[in-house]
């Protein structure tokens, strides 16, 4: 496939820059174990990129788990508050988000944490997400009407670039793919990263698959190439 130029980068957080996902799966398998229920991959794979009380809803109504959405946002909570501040950057990522940020690229965040659980994840990681300008939080942002994989988050964060930029001259780095189809319905190229288990054939919307963001060529979308 030909790659298109583009001048500006958002990122997704969970499972993309932060390795957040595999603690999402042990906080939501608790819960389910309680009731003698499993997390599966599969479901797991359906809620990625959803905000809190959807990927809440999803996950009570497919499990049938005895407790309102409000009851299990509560408990996931208090289970997550305890796991995020052990949260990493996943391979590579610090890598290329410097390496934009030291060439001027503008690059914004979007991710469809709230911000308060986005301020539980970044605690050890700062000086790593100061480098982003704009930030737009799914969950609080009241301007994203839908969560993925509505294209709103995308199209939100966009619009806060100073330049405006157009949707096709917007990268989105993702890893779900509730992410990738919103990131195509908002008219940007998005790179995933998924998650290995993750069957390939189902993310035939993304505009590249790669196993590991250390494999990411900025030049094949028009970014400034790697000092190194």
């Amino acid at each position: 496939m030909e790659y298109k130029p583009v001048t500006h980068v958002l990122f997704d957080m969970d499972g993309l820059i932060l390795n957040t996902e595999d603690l999402y799966t042990l906080g939501f398998q608790e819960i389910a174990s309680r009731f003698g229920k499993e997390f599966t991959f599969e479901l797991k794979s359906k809620i990625m990129g959803m905000q809190t009380r959807q990927f809440a809803a999803t996950i009570v109504e497919d499990l049938g788990l005895p407790m309102t959405v409000d009851e299990f946002v509560q408990e996931s909570q208090k289970i997550l508050k305890e796991l995020f501040p052990l949260c990493q950057v996943r391979p590579g990522v610090e890598k290329l988000i410097r390496h934009l940020h030291k060439h001027e690229v503008p690059i914004g965040l979007a991710t469809s944490s709230s911000i308060e659980s986005y301020n539980m994840k970044v605690v050890k990681h700062q000086a790593l997400f100061d480098l982003f300008p704009t930030k737009t939080w799914g969950s609080s942002d009241p301007k994203v009407k839908s969560g993925k994989p509505s294209p709103d988050i995308f199209l939100v964060a966009a619009a806060k670039f100073p330049d405006n930029p157009p949707p096709q001259k917007c990268l989105v780095f993702e890893d779900s793919l509730n992410g990738v189809v919103a990131a195509r319905a908002a008219g940007m190229q998005v790179v995933m990263v998924p998650d290995p288990r993750l069957d390939r054939t189902a993310a035939a919307e993304a505009t590249l698959v790669l196993d590991s963001m250390e494999d990411f060529q900025p030049e094949a979308f028009g970014l400034p190439p790697y000092d190194d």
